[in-house]
């Protein structure tokens, strides 16, 4: 019986039906880059704030001040005290409350009519807030002694991105891509709503985590799926351009985040989308390459003559029957992702390199920081940096290979890391175009790890091993903050050594790996156990080309 990769051939590996699949999946990227770096603007501190003070307060009410004029009286009366008083999170029990006080000069009575010792106080009855967009710091008073509280929320979210994996990634092996991808989309719609109307940040907190792992069955599921539907020689395009996407969301951000004035209405901006991937029910079907591993030949037949018609081709009779595997089915496992050398030796590869690349891109991000100035500027201007990543990818690997570059990015991040480390401070130019090496660099290294990931498990359990190693990605989100800031307080630029030392080892260990480029995908664990590492398939070549000169 002839193969898959045969059946789609003839179907055609990247016409009308795979483009526009292509497309629609695409737009997930958006979507989950929203979620993965929204709390940069749902939760930046506000630029004004200062201690509620009730006595001044009720004073500002029969006074019938501004709430310009009351921060002004309140800071400036604090400052009396102190010049170089912080006000933001202390204040001095001034006595506000007194009859004595006037309307339209209140600084003078505090200064000469206030008895007894001012003792400095933290803000024990809350904030007030000037800021044209609120965010969840406001909402919450999530401000000085507080502020923690926000990276929990980032912490949270990328633990469910992590549980999402796992779950999520089981459940598509198991029971379908495409019902766990509805089922996903409808889950982050539905959790993101709840996070906008959140009324502590208690519930804004669990929802937040629920989100994140609907939004890790989105992502995930859709790239496996678009991997999946296509030719070997489409996979690469198809798996870095919907990489591009994320991107997208990324450079899009800002600018919702700039027109929308509250962080309420910034959530269900970037939520609310997840239900238009509902319609998808009636445009994407279910994943021939996964029915036929499921035994649902028929199923998986009549989508290959739609994919056809669709196409404009048609499969001739020799096609009328076709199968992956005579074994029985089973449910995926993580002993499968180790049970064999072979998959054993890639899945601790490509964890590790999905780790790798999570600490280094998120750590040189958080170390260069944004330039202080405009956030919503600067931040797109940092999304831009990513784009030619994308582009150098898909002018070099059809020439040199996934192996190749895959190595060659991660050791080029781990090299310019180490350079950035040791650079004189005096010269502003190279402080900046090294570390924008190492970026561009790692990110390739990250947008290629989905791609060889997918390639390198066989399509039995394909979704849960990708989603499985990248699992790794979330926990190294989760660790990178606090690598960098434990590190950066012994050394200011040890953390750049430790990326270097990573990096370095990531592009040595890839080597490790075979070479997918123009192979079919693997349909068993036989298959991926047939495969020969990159170096040794080098090895094999240099002895050949040695013995033809002999």
């Amino acid at each position: 019986m002839p193969s898959f990769d045969e059946l789609l051939k003839e179907a055609g590996e990247f016409g009308r039906f795979q483009k526009t699949v292509f497309l629609l999946l695409c737009q997930t990227g958006i979507t989950f880059s929203f979620l993965f770096v929204g709390v940069v603007f749902l939760g930046q501190d506000p630029e004004h704030y200062w201690c509620r003070i009730p006595g001044a307060t009720e004073l500002s009410m029969h006074c019938g001040w501004t709430q310009e004029e009351e921060r002004n009286f309140t800071i400036s009366a604090s400052i009396l005290e102190n010049d170089s008083f912080s006000y933001h999170c202390n204040r001095y029990d001034l006595e506000w409350n007194t009859s004595t006080i006037s309307c339209t000069n209140p600084l003078y009575h505090l200064a000469n009519n206030s008895s007894g010792t001012r003792l400095l106080a933290k803000c024990e009855d809350g904030w007030l807030y000037k800021q044209p967009h609120s965010t969840i710091a406001s909402e919450y008073n999530l401000v000085c002694g507080n502020k923690w509280l926000i990276d929990l929320t980032q912490s949270i979210l990328n633990l469910g991105f992590l549980v999402g994996g796992f779950i999520l990634g089981y459940a598509a092996d198991r029971y379908g891509r495409i019902k766990i991808y509805l089922f996903s989309a409808f889950g982050s719609g539905l959790c993101g709503i709840i996070v906008a109307f959140a009324p502590n940040i208690a519930v804004f907190s669990i929802f937040r985590f629920l989100q994140g792992i609907f939004g890790k069955g989105t992502w995930m599921t859709g790239f496996v799926i678009v991997t999946e539907i296509v030719g070997s020689d489409q996979r690469r395009i198809v798996g870095i351009v919907i990489q591009m996407f994320f991107t997208l969301g990324v450079v899009i951000l800002p600018g919702v985040a700039y027109l929308i004035p509250t962080w309420k209405g910034i959530q269900l901006a970037t939520t609310l989308p997840n239900f238009l991937f509902l319609l998808y029910y009636w445009l994407v079907p279910e994943s021939p390459r996964w029915l036929l591993t499921r035994n649902e030949g028929e199923k998986a037949m009549k989508i290959m003559h739609s994919i056809a018609k669709q196409n404009g081709k048609t499969l001739s009779s020799n096609y009328a029957e076709i199968t992956v595997s005579d074994e029985e089915v089973s449910n995926p496992s993580f002993f499968d992702l180790v049970r064999t050398p072979q998959m054993r030796k890639f899945t601790f590869i490509l964890m590790y390199a999905w780790f790798t690349s999570a600490v280094v891109y998120q750590g040189l991000v958080l170390r260069l920081g944004i330039i202080e100035g405009n956030l919503y500027l600067e931040f797109f201007i940092s999304a831009i940096i990513e784009l030619p990543s994308a582009f150098l990818i898909l002018l070099t690997i059809d020439r040199i290979g996934r192996c190749p570059l895959f190595a060659a990015s991660s050791i080029v991040a781990g090299i310019a890391c180490l350079i950035t480390a040791f650079l004189p401070k005096g010269i502003p130019w190279l402080n900046k175009s090294v570390p924008v090496l190492a970026r561009l660099g790692i990110t390739i290294t990250f947008e290629l790890v989905y791609l060889v990931n997918s390639e390198l498990y066989p399509t039995t359990i394909r979704n849960f091993g990708v989603s499985l190693c990248s699992g790794l990605c979330d926990l190294g989100g989760i660790v990178a903050p606090f690598l960098l800031y434990r590190l950066a307080d012994v050394w200011s630029e040890l953390p750049l050594i430790v990326y270097s030392i990573l990096a370095v080892l990531c592009g040595v260990l890839v080597l490790l790996l075979p070479e997918t480029k123009g192979i079919s995908l693997p349909e068993t664990v036989e298959d991926v156990e047939r495969l020969t590492s990159f170096s040794a398939n080098c090895r094999k070549t240099r002895l050949q080309n040695s013995n033809a000169y002999v």
